[in-house]
């Protein structure tokens, strides 16, 4: 089964993602697990980690079909030591969140070299910041998403995630989500059937589909190989319905969230409805 939904806002209090994922007839959800534009956040209310769960609860929505998103500042491939230190503290503290909140992931970009040391060496001390992370809280699954290639960010191959999940050397403790606009941009062909096959055949070979935790599902403005990490709405980009018909018929992506993060949130409530039906082998929109 398709699990499908969006990454819904916590405004007025985490308990109420829950209930914004259940008003877009969501069946999975990501979300922030405070103000991603902020470094520290105050503790959870007791109260307000008592309505979580319980709104969870109430709406059908299972831990492992939640995603939360740690915050963009966080760059554990921050070569500089001290600013390395704070965001590997503060990768802790999202990770102790979610487990506060009974959560059992953890999605997050591996980080940037920022042209200061070999990509290499940034997998390294991704690696490395992830590995202390899961050794300090307890069942939280660590998961790397991967990245469009822009800029300086790296965790754009499958050879790189594979690199790193191999070097955090914690086996059930961490995981991939895998960006649809993030994927083709990086320069994997989705759209040809020919290129859909290879490109999982590939993911499958150097990582494993079992450690799939969960996808972003975004049209595309970049072109292919374009390095853009620019989403567009679902049938408005590079990557068109028939993609999305075929993910969506693909049994390698039941059961976990697939997850919206498309630029115009008042279509969300449509384009969720668009992909159940595409899951049931409906007709294109």
């Amino acid at each position: 089964m398709k699990y499908i939904g969006a990454h819904v806002s916590i405004a007025g209090g985490v308990e109420n993602a829950p209930v914004n994922a259940h008003e877009l007839g969501a069946t999975a959800f990501a979300m922030f697990t405070k103000n991603q534009r902020q470094w520290s956040a105050p503790p959870y209310k007791e109260e307000a980690v008592a309505a979580f769960r319980e709104n969870c609860r109430a709406f059908g929505y299972r831990p492992e079909l939640i995603l939360p998103h740690d915050s963009y500042l966080i760059n554990l491939g921050q070569p500089d030591p001290g600013k390395r230190r704070n965001a590997v503290a503060a990768f802790i503290g999202e990770m102790e969140r979610c487990h506060q909140l009974g959560l059992v992931k953890l999605n997050f970009h591996p980080g940037s070299h920022l042209k200061l040391i070999p990509e290499e060496e940034d997998l390294r001390l991704i690696a490395e910041g992830v590995r202390e992370a899961v050794d300090t809280v307890p069942e939280v699954i660590a998961v790397f998403e991967n990245t469009a290639g822009q800029g300086t960010n790296v965790g754009y191959a499958f050879e790189q995630l594979a690199t790193m999940l191999e070097a955090v050397d914690r086996p059930g403790r961490v995981g991939v989500c895998l960006d649809t606009c993030h994927t083709f941009a990086a320069g994997y062909d989705l759209v040809t059937p020919e290129g859909y096959e290879k490109t999982f055949a590939e993911f499958d070979r150097l990582i494993g589909f079992p450690f799939l935790q969960g996808m972003h599902i975004n049209d595309s403005k970049s072109k292919l190989g374009g390095r853009l990490d620019r989403h567009d709405s679902i049938g408005h980009g590079e990557l068109g319905w028939e993609f999305f018909r075929r993910l969506m018929q693909d049994p390698r992506f039941d059961d976990i969230p697939l997850v919206l993060e498309t630029i115009d949130e008042s279509l969300w409530k449509q384009e969720i409805a668009a992909l159940q039906a595409l899951s049931r082998g409906e007709p294109l929109p």
